[in-house]
Parts: structure tokens; C-alpha cells; sequence
């Protein structure tokens, strides 16, 4: 049977998708091939939108699903394409979707969490088995439901008798600390990219702060910083996760209420370390041995963020994720094909000492080609 899986992310950062041809036949997994696409700006703009409550919701969510299927189809087809490989080759899709609603345990003690997606679609326009709805059993056990990644992380990048520290910066911040005695630990820090790639679009037109380069012009805000900081959620113990619904742009607007006047440019700043200060006080509390912090996601490509972590955390050495061997960009979606992978064999994908769940689950509803 073949070991090649295709995975599929778009994340809270709503940038796009990256995909990646993963082969799992060998004992050090390989990333064949690595293809990214931006969204249509109309698809952006909707999946944005359906983070916040609005009108005619299940409609537009539906449609919305639609067009994500079609574009993660689109990337699996550049795939196939630009590797030579067949679809039949390849046993399945791990497709995350898009996440617009994230409350685990609230309301009626179980909550819930929500991606839109059509993966029955994908499975249509693709001819390839998917696996898709990767949070819900967890937290139907009970668990947050995130982060998924950290097993995969302690497979990837895990060394035997060294705590190697693992920091995604998407749209929202998660932290795995990979133990040297094989413990794993993971959580979400905070935000991420998310209220300083709206602030940048919203001031200057652009959809990312390119290398940190205008947060750089701008000064931290100490007053400003401070509020931000006492957000309840950056000082509850893990496990915990929390997504747009929390970080977003009307809890940025409150926050900056009575700093109306203040230089746009000085408030991304702000922002950025925020982000760097989340994480690292994350890193500092629960990563306190570790030599080696390996950031991937979007922030990874933010030099000044990179620096801004680096000089919050001094004992440890930042680097991106390249420098262990897994490109930056294709982490995540790396990790999705691994989920996959885990599903189709009726393996368990989450860690119990991650999300908090009853135990360990087998993770994602197969929608066979």
C-alpha cells in the first residue's frame, strides 16, 4: 500500500493554503512536494466575515464551505501536477478546513468547534479518499480539541534526552514542549498573526506586516502593552486553546479605546510583542530547560518578531523550523497528512496530556474516494 498523503491547511491567519505530498513509506518521513495558494480575495473576505455572527450564517457558510473544498481541490491538483503523481496513488487528503468557531467546553459543558469545509466535494474534484473533522471526537471526550499538532511535532522533531521547544505563529500562537524524557505538553499561547495582519491591512492596505518591517518603525506602547497583557485567557494554566473568537478585531478595538490617538505604526509594534511576549512568557514557564525553540508558521517569516522572541527568551536559541529539518510553511500541513495517515489506520492522533480529553482518540471522519 502506498505511503503517500496529501495535507491540506488554511489557518486563522486566512492567508490562504499551503499543501504538501508527504511520503510515510520510510522511517523518517519525506515532503515530496509543497504547493501554496492564496485566497480568491472574495473567499477571504467571506471566511473572515463568518468568524463574527451575521446574517443568513448557515447559507453563506455553506457555500463558503464550497468554495474552500474547490480551492483546496485546486492546490491537491498543482500537487499531483508538479510531482508527477498520480491521484491514485495517493491513499488520502488530511483537509483541516477553516476554523470560524472554536468554544470547547462552554455552554453545555461539551461546547463545540466548527470548520467549514466540504470534504464529501473535495473527495468528488479530487478522486481521493478525505479525512476531515479532526477536533470533534476530542473534544466530545471531553478535550479542547487543540492543538493537534504537537504529537507530530515529538515524531518530527523530538530528540532522546533533549527538550526541544516547537512555536507555531499562525493567526493564533501554539506552544509544543517536547520532553526529553518523551513527555509531551502542548497548548495555544495566545495571538499569533491575526491582530497584527488586520492592523496592517486596516492601515495600510497591505494583508501582513512583510518582515516586520513597519511594526520595526513604530514604538512599543508600555501602557498599552500592559492592558493587553492582563487578558485572562494569556494566565490560565493548560490545557487550553482559543481561536478569533476571542482575538479579534472588536476585542482589539476595546483595548485601544483609550489610546485613540496613538501612531498607528507604534500600535503594530505593540501588537507584535504582544505576540512575543505571549509566547515567550509560555516558553519561559513551561520550556525553561530548552536550548532550541524552532518557530514555524507565517511568524516564522517576521524578522522582527524572530527578534523580539529571541531577546525575550535569551537562554534559548529561536530559529525556524528549516533548521530542524521541516520548512516553516509546510509544518502544519505536514501534520494534517500525518493526522490522515493516523486515521486511515485507525490510529490515535491527540495526546491526552495536550487537550485534556478522557484519552486518547482516533481523530477525523473518513470520506472514502
Amino acid at each position: 500500500m502506498s505511503g503517500l498523503f496529501i495535507g491540506l491547511m488554511s489557518g486563522t491567519s486566512l492567508d490562504g493554503v499551503d499543501g504538501v505530498l508527504v511520503d510515510f513509506s520510510q522511517p523518517r518521513m519525506t515532503v515530496i512536494g509543497h504547493v501554496s495558494a492564496p485566497f480568491a480575495p472574495e473567499l477571504r473576505a467571506e471566511l473572515w466575515a463568518l468568524n463574527t455572527p451575521g446574517t443568513d450564517e448557515l447559507h453563506r457558510a455553506a457555500l463558503a464551505g464550497n468554495a474552500l473544498a474547490r480551492a483546496y481541490a485546486a492546490v491537491v491538483h498543482a500537487l499531483l501536477e508538479r510531482t508527477g503523481t498520480p491521484a491514485g496513488a495517493v491513499q488520502a487528503i488530511g483537509a483541516h478546513g477553516q476554523t470560524v468557531r472554536h468554544r470547547p467546553q462552554l455552554f453545555d459543558g461539551t461546547g463545540y468547534t466548527l470548520q467549514l469545509n466540504n470534504p464529501a466535494l473535495l473527495a468528488e474534484l479530487t478522486g481521493i479518499s478525505v479525512v476531515a473533522d479532526f477536533r470533534s471526537r476530542d473534544v466530545a471526550a471531553g478535550g479542547q480539541g487543540a492543538p493537534l499538532v504537537p504529537a507530530f511535532h515529538q515524531g518530527v522533531f523530538g530528540r532522546p534526552g533533549e527538550t526541544v521547544l516547537v512555536l507555531n505563529i499562525g493567526g493564533i500562537s501554539n506552544l509544543s514542549v517536547l520532553g526529553a524524557d518523551g513527555s509531551v505538553a502542548g497548548f495555544d499561547c495566545g495571538p499569533g498573526n491575526a491582530l497584527m495582519d488586520h492592523w496592517c491591512q486596516a492601515h495600510t492596505g497591505e494583508p501582513f506586516d512583510r518582515n516586520g518591517a513597519w511594526a520595526a518603525t513604530g514604538q512599543v506602547l508600555p501602557d498599552l502593552l500592559a492592558k493587553l497583557l492582563q487578558e485572562p485567557f494569556l494566565h490560565q494554566p493548560p490545557p487550553k486553546s482559543t481561536g478569533r473568537d476571542l482575538f479579534n478585531p472588536a476585542w482589539l478595538a476595546g483595548q485601544l479605546m483609550a489610546h485613540a490617538g496613538a501612531r498607528p505604526a507604534d500600535v503594530q509594534a505593540t501588537l507584535t510583542e504582544l505576540t512575543a511576549s505571549a509566547c515567550t512568557a509560555c516558553v519561559n514557564s513551561y520550556g525553561k530547560y530548552s536550548k532550541t525553540l524552532a518557530v514555524c508558521g507565517g511568524g516564522a517569516l517576521n524578522a522582527h518578531l524572530m527578534q523580539r522572541l529571541q531577546a525575550l527568551a535569551p537562554a534559548t536559541m529561536v530559529v525556524p523550523s528549516d533548521a530542524l529539518g521541516l520548512p516553516a510553511l509546510q509544518v502544519e500541513a505536514a501534520a494534517f497528512a500525518w493526522l490522515a495517515q493516523q486515521a486511515m489506520a485507525r490510529k490515535t492522533g491527540s495526546l491526552q496530556s495536550v487537550t485534556g480529553a478522557r484519552g486518547a482518540r482516533v481523530l477525523g471522519a473518513v470520506y472514502p474516494a
